[in-house]
């Protein structure tokens, strides 16, 4: 740990919440839910575990999908799950894990690139996003605080679900209409 009471995901896995997840079903714009943020929550709470393990069974049946906020799932509340693991665009990966009240602490090296959401099916869009990330969080279950350190791909997917997490879509990062685009492929 450093001197700022942070570690990394250690032997975090989605098995250490100890509840098996529902998959739930994953809501659309414009419901409202998606527009308005999301409060912190304690990630020690039983509620909060059942969400990360929702979270998780979730997307895990849904194909393609590397992140999934709570709010996607109709909670509101600052909750997420990523794994861009088997990704071809992926370099670092730290497989899957839930975050509760993340925040970014440091971004750098801006880029675009084009994403896509769930909750969003028909479209994708061009946002410009840091490639290299650092992530503060709170592990559920444990609650114990983490400190993510990532790049690239996973760095995006993450800053994807922080917006969702505070009533934000891709929608709202891109540079204007001329950045949106008809999706042509459904996984």
């Amino acid at each position: 740990m450093s001197e700022q009471g942070y570690a990394g995901l250690g032997g975090w896995t989605p098995e250490t919440l100890g509840v098996p997840g529902e998959v739930r079903r994953v809501v659309c714009a414009p419901d409202p839910v998606l527009s308005r943020p999301g409060p912190e929550v304690d990630p020690t709470a039983d509620e909060t575990v059942r969400l990360a393990a929702d979270l998780v069974a979730t997307m895990r049946v849904s194909p393609g999908c590397v992140g999934l906020a709570a709010p996607q799932i109709g909670v509101g509340a600052q909750v997420f799950v990523v794994d861009v693991t088997g990704h071809p665009k992926a370099v670092t990966v730290h497989g899957t894990f839930v975050l509760c009240n993340a925040r970014v602490v440091e971004a750098s090296r801006w880029k675009p690139g084009r994403e896509g959401c769930m909750s969003v099916p028909d479209l994708t869009g061009d946002v410009k996003r840091a490639s290299r990330l650092v992530v503060d969080g709170v592990l559920p279950g444990s609650g114990a605080p983490v400190r993510l350190v990532t790049d690239g791909f996973e760095a995006r997917a993450l800053q994807h679900e922080v917006d969702h997490c505070a009533g934000l879509l891709f929608l709202d990062r891109v540079a204007g209409a001329h950045a949106v685009y008809q999706r042509k492929v459904y996984l």
